[in-house]
């Protein structure tokens, strides 16, 4: 990003008896996994927005974005472009294309301009509407109205067999409680460091590493932190939390620089060695889809200098999202709970340290180096 080819040509299919055959293929040709998808925008909206939370129902995700945002914009056209990116999606047909203003149609442009998506609009009219052809004098596009030519378009070219529809996202029933979840409210306190710095591999020197999640584990996080948010920093900090068993403080070390996508690493600061001090983490195959989308919209939104992942302010949407997608550490037995029966306690680890500190007699304290 920016792309270094051009995208490909627009295509704009016109359906001028508004025929339901063009509806019912462009809807069957959608199959995420396949990286198509079909956006068949809601009836009487018409905002900018409105159409960026269909499009993000689209690829899977809740159409709201938690936290608060600058000058109240939330950013769901570029969550939209970082999860396209990420996934990745390389078709995209939307539907009722000829209702759209200018600004609207030039949104889906600008979004093919960035992520190099294969874009066709559906016109379900005779003719292009003014307000469409103002849009699409800024690109190169092509016009068919022969349905098989159109069809081509919506699977891909050749033809792809017909996918069945993605099952409908299931709820997640049990919690999946994980330990790796156990330092994610530590009280440790790292800062990102203010001078360029590329951490080496880490080296556990100081607390045992997070067991790696089994294949079926990580399809089932990967399943829940998709429907739990459209936020990709949040669902990012949540994956990196699983495979680097860090705290919400040292996530916010992280900045874009830190994920290096070719390597499969994620750096994370700590100066201080509240922990294991600075170092890059290898990142499973399974979480790279959520940093690359993470990257993505920082850059896009904040630029290089903020937060990757989270912000020491995002502590409550953070638990949010991963309480959503029904993620916890263990838990106390029921007899030491302090909360009511159903209320993740998410600082149980650092309550039983603090209390065997507490416990221990003054002669084995030994002083901090630090």
């Amino acid at each position: 990003m920016p792309l270094t080819a051009p995208p490909p040509s627009v295509v704009v299919v016109i359906d001028p008896g508004d025929d339901v055959i063009h509806t019912h293929t462009a809807l069957a040709a959608h199959h995420l996994p396949s990286g198509r998808i079909t956006l068949h925008p809601g009836p009487g909206t018409t905002s900018e927005t409105g159409l960026a939370h269909d499009l993000l129902v689209a690829l899977g995700k809740p159409p709201l974005l938690p936290g608060r945002f600058p000058a109240g914009r939330q950013p769901a056209w570029e969550a939209a472009a970082a999860w396209t990116t990420a996934l990745p999606v390389n078709r995209l047909t939307v539907l009722r294309a000829h209702r759209f203003t200018a600004r609207r149609a030039m949104r889906l442009l600008q979004l093919q301009a960035l992520t190099g998506i294969h874009l066709t609009l559906v016109c379900h009219r005779p003719r292009l509407p003014a307000a469409l052809h103002q849009a699409l004098r800024t690109v190169e596009y092509s016009v068919t109205t022969d349905f098989q030519a159109a069809r081509r378009h919506y699977y891909g070219s050749p033809v792809a067999s017909p996918s069945p529809s993605d099952e409908p996202a299931r709820p997640a029933g049990r919690w999946l409680t994980l330990p790796a979840l156990d330092r994610l409210v530590s009280y440790d306190s790292p800062r990102p460091c203010a001078d360029p710095c590329t951490p080496p591999p880490i080296i556990w020197r100081h607390r045992p590493p997070p067991v790696p999640l089994t294949v079926p584990t990580a399809q089932r996080v990967v399943r829940r932190l998709h429907a739990a948010t459209a936020h990709p920093r949040l669902a990012a900090a949540v994956a990196a939390a699983l495979f680097t068993g860090a705290s919400l403080q040292q996530l916010a070390t992280a900045r874009p620089r830190d994920y290096d996508d070719a390597a499969a690493t994620l750096a994370l600061h700590d100066r201080a060695r509240y922990t294991d001090g600075c170092a890059a983490h290898p990142v499973p195959s399974w979480a790279g889809i959520f940093l690359r989308a993470a990257a993505c919209f920082t850059r896009l939104f904040s630029g290089e200098n903020q937060e990757l992942l989270v912000a020491p302010g995002d502590r409550g949407h953070l638990l949010r999202v991963a309480e959503t997608a029904m993620l916890r550490p263990p838990q106390p037995p029921a007899a030491r709970r302090k909360g009511p029966v159903g209320r993740v306690e998410w600082d149980w680890r650092e309550r039983q340290e603090a209390e065997r500190y507490e416990a221990m007699p003054a002669s084995r304290v030994r002083p901090s180096r630090r």
